[in-house]
């Protein structure tokens, strides 16, 4: 692959295919947004075999200069990589689930979401500060339309609910961007990852991220626009928001609030940590009253990106590699849920819990993903979510048991407003002849539904996948930020004669692994 500007194609191929869609019919634009985006997950695959695990951070570089200090310069890292797969692979289901579901300015809507696909790709690949704003800040306006045009009933209001939360929390990163570009008189993003700002300013730089980063990810209490946004948007523009939008607010962490102002993120971890808290308690008890399913499944959403904040923030390799299992099993498992709920809505047009039951009965098929799901969601051993959720709370532990111990309530917070969802939807007597008539899952929404299943499963069984091509990345990471890390209440005192582990080579990535493998034998 060396020369070929594999990441500058995968953003071509939707672009080129969005603009077609505007002069296509109906069917030929659906046809063709189901071939752009299985191109790129084509290219993706390609990208993942190619990708040298233990190479250079920087693989399948790109760069152009613009004008300025402006550069047209993509390349990416492990972190990047399993974003990146992350979305190539969620896209073409996304299609899939449209193919039925939106009869209305068919071309127009295929057009957006290739044109999300682009702008995430750009996001997770850009090498240059303002480069990554772009693409950052553009992917409101598609998702804007997708909520606006083809949404529900009071679309208008989440739409711009949604734009103006997440669009003025950037304009203080834009600012922040600006400082730091002419301070370190470079735009580029890996060359700031290792520049020293002073303390006293980094401190700022960090809280004008953050404003960004946390309304993205969403934190507790700038979430309110997220319920609004997923019960309003279409099912395939609500599995793209859980699966790869929220993921932009972890990343910006991983990417510049941690490594370029590592004293500030050592200092305002206690922010990071009591907004987290309270995130995953409140949250999951506002999910346990929920009527609606969508709202339920979006409030889960806060409180499992709650625990990623909790795990990036911990200081070290457990807690940073587990955060990234939970954005990637997340993606996967919340996408698979509102895919789910989809399904069942697209046969009765309604989301109210209390009109469903018993569907087991009639659905079989729909009943064993459902839970597979469900299970998912909670966090069962064998699951995507388990490792990374064990992770990213051993990590936590490290730093403040107290912590760990509040979002650990979380699981069980899950399991309850999960299986309470499941026993009311599935379980029992069939309530009307409406339910009763409904059919199971057809082959399109097995093809839906079924490749998740696998990757829910693979990633449960098997996350050392997932794990080795990020760990050089984390190592690197923990390299530039460990001089800062804060103490933790769960490490012996020194002076003991133990030595304590999280500040040593024992405290490597590679541990990280066998701790999950470890636990998963434990679990079995």
């Amino acid at each position: 692959m060396t020369g070929f500007p594999i990441l500058s194609v995968m953003l071509a191929i939707p672009a080129i295919a969005a603009i077609a869609c505007f002069f296509l019919s109906a069917q030929s634009a659906r046809w063709l947004a189901l071939a752009a985006t299985l191109a790129d997950l084509a290219l993706g695959v390609i990208l993942w075999l190619s990708f040298d695990i233990g190479g250079a951070q920087w693989q399948f570089v790109e760069y152009a200069p613009v004008f300025g200090r402006f550069a047209w310069a993509l390349g990416i890292d492990g972190y990047a990589l399993l974003l990146i797969m992350l979305s190539v692979f969620l896209m073409p289901i996304c299609i899939g689930a449209s193919w039925q579901a939106i009869e209305k300015r068919v071309p127009e809507y295929m057009a957006m979401f290739l044109l999300t696909e682009v702008l995430m790709i750009g996001t997770f690949a850009a090498q240059d500060i303002f480069l990554f704003y772009i693409f950052f800040e553009a992917g409101l306006i598609p998702m804007f339309l997708i909520i606006g045009i083809w949404g529900g009933a009071n679309r208008i209001y989440a739409s711009y609910k949604f734009f103006l939360y997440t669009l003025l929390g950037s304009l203080l990163m834009f600012i922040a961007m600006l400082y730091m570009s002419i301070a370190a008189d470079t735009t580029s993003i890996p060359v700031l990852m290792n520049y020293d700002f002073p303390p006293d300013v980094q401190t700022w730089l960090w809280l004008a991220f953050f404003a960004s980063f946390a309304v993205k990810m969403p934190m507790w209490p700038v979430h309110t626009w997220l319920p609004d946004a997923h019960v309003q948007a279409p099912t395939a523009g609500s599995v793209i928001l859980a699966g790869v939008l929220l993921k932009l607010g972890g990343y910006g962490f991983l990417r510049f609030s941690l490594p370029m102002f590592p004293e500030a993120s050592a200092s305002l971890v206690w922010l990071v940590f009591g907004l987290s808290a309270v995130a995953v308690i409140y949250t999951s008890l506002v999910a346990l009253v929920q009527s609606d399913m969508k709202k339920l499944i979006a409030y889960s959403s806060v409180a499992h990106m709650a625990i990623v904040t909790i795990g990036l923030f911990a200081f070290n390799a457990q807690g940073i590699e587990g955060a990234m299992l939970v954005m990637l099993g997340h993606g996967l498992v919340s996408g698979a849920l509102f895919l789910c709920v989809g399904v069942i809505y697209d046969r009765l047009h309604t989301r109210e819990i209390s009109r469903y039951g018993g569907l087991a009965n009639n659905m079989p098929r729909y009943a064993i993903l459902f839970l597979l799901f469900t299970m998912a969601s909670i966090g069962l051993p064998g699951t995507s979510n388990f490792p990374g959720e064990l992770l990213a709370l051993m990590g936590t532990y490290q730093v403040s048991t107290t912590i760990a111990l509040l979002c650990t309530t979380g699981i069980i917070l899950g399991a309850a407003y999960m299986l309470y969802l499941y026993r009311r939807v599935v379980w029992g007597e069939i309530k009307s002849e409406e339910v009763r008539a409904m059919p199971d899952l057809s082959a399109r929404e097995m093809w839906l539904l079924a490749p998740i299943a696998a990757v829910v499963l693979w990633m449960g069984v098997y996350p050392e996948s997932f794990i080795a091509p990020m760990r050089a990345d984390t190592e690197r990471l923990l390299a530039r930020i460990d001089r800062d890390r804060p103490a933790g209440d769960s490490l012996p005192t020194p002076g003991t004669g133990v030595a304590p582990a999280a500040h040593g080579a024992g405290h490597s990535a590679a541990g990280s692994s066998a701790a999950v493998s470890d636990a998963h034998g434990e679990a079995h």
